[in-house]
């Protein structure tokens, strides 16, 4: 398609993404293998969801960690058979098996590690001597600067971009409750970090692209954070609502049928706030309800189950496989607008004639 030759590529060391989209890791098996390959076969960046991966193990008797490692190596190789192209991983800090995911992500030869959900304080110690790209979620410059300090002083390195998110961004956001009504705009955020990574640039001589994300939703919105200086945008929620998204119709439907009211914030086992949209499920939780459970596998860090008001893991799992009334549906601020199922190729299509049509204006 001749539309992808005259928008920037987003240049992320050697890898060249062009449309500079990457669509956001989603889980528990929302992004997987079917949408990371049909959004990698476009020329942007595909990025598979690590969490849950174990569900994906069919093997019984396996513990938690091997069945996630073998689950996740399955979806890689699920991938590959569908794109020849780079592919990417979300993991999620919170994860108690984070290291072992990383070191499969880095066996299967994955091209990016995006890391959110805390700051990925160790991750260049899991990947030396690869050349997997590295891509810690920030949420401020604040956090920007601790990572490139961090990493530069342990590992001689630095991140090779960032993502920025902003307080629109679909489910676990990086702001605490008070700070979701009163925080900077994304816009704000995105020219602080860019700002200080021209610093970092003059300091170290090497460039880190900056990626906006949270409540981008057309063509126009890319350009504008293009001209911010972001070199390109992440997006979730527009590519729930594809044929190849790996979520259940239902799922997809839940999408096309909420309105504004119906998206709402609430609080995770995680420790960070989780924008959802309304269903019986969340309802109950908004009242206060608690929703007992038994943990055989803590896949969380810092959860404990005992004071958890319910599993995040089983309510992802749940609403994945289309039973909503016992799961969670999360969402980014602008689900409300989307308005049919489209397959991926039509929708960056029109995010990227939208894109140029507004970088022309």
């Amino acid at each position: 398609m001749s539309h992808n030759n005259t928008l920037p590529d987003l240049v992320i060391g050697d890898l060249h993404i062009n449309p500079p989209i990457i669509q956001g890791g989603m889980g528990v098996a929302i992004s997987s293998s079917r949408l990371a390959a049909a959004v990698s076969n476009e020329g942007a960046l595909g990025i598979i969801a690590a969490v849950g991966s174990a569900r994906s193990c069919n093997i019984p008797n396996l513990n938690y960690q091997e069945q996630s490692r073998r689950g996740i190596q399955s979806i890689f190789a699920d991938a590959k058979k569908m794109t020849s192209r780079p592919f990417g991983v979300n993991i999620m800090c919170v994860l108690s098996n984070y290291d072992e995911l990383v070191h499969a992500s880095v066996e299967a030869g994955v091209a990016v590690i995006i890391s959110g959900a805390g700051l990925p304080m160790h991750l260049p110690s899991l990947t030396q001597g690869s050349p997997v790209k590295l891509v810690p979620v920030i949420s401020s410059v604040r956090a920007a600067s601790i990572l490139c300090r961090t990493w530069w002083k342990k590992y001689h390195r630095l991140p090779d971009a960032f993502v920025v998110e902003g307080t629109s961004a679909g489910g676990h956001l990086g702001f605490s409750l008070e700070e979701i009504s009163h925080s900077p705009s994304l816009e704000s955020i995105v020219t602080e970090v860019v700002a200080y990574l021209d610093t970092v640039a003059a300091e170290h001589g090497s460039h880190i692209p900056v990626i906006a994300a949270g409540g981008i939703f057309t063509g126009a919105d890319i350009a504008r954070f293009l001209k911010l200086g972001a070199a390109g945008v992440q997006m979730g929620t527009r590519f729930v609502c594809t044929d190849e998204c790996d979520a259940s119709d239902s799922y997809k439907q839940a999408y096309i049928d909420c309105t504004q009211e119906d998206i709402v914030i609430i609080k995770s086992p995680v420790g960070l706030p989780l924008r959802v949209l309304r269903n019986s499920f969340v309802q109950a939780l908004l009242n206060d309800e608690k929703k007992p459970f038994n943990c055989t596998y803590r896949c969380l860090k810092n959860c404990n189950p005992s004071c958890s008001p319910y599993c995040i893991a089983n309510a992802l799992v749940n609403a994945a496989d289309g039973n909503l009334s016992d799961g969670i549906i999360t969402c980014g601020a602008n689900a409300s607008r989307i308005q049919q199922i489209v397959p991926v190729r039509e929708l960056i299509a029109e995010l990227t004639d939208g894109c140029l049509a507004a970088m022309q204006a």
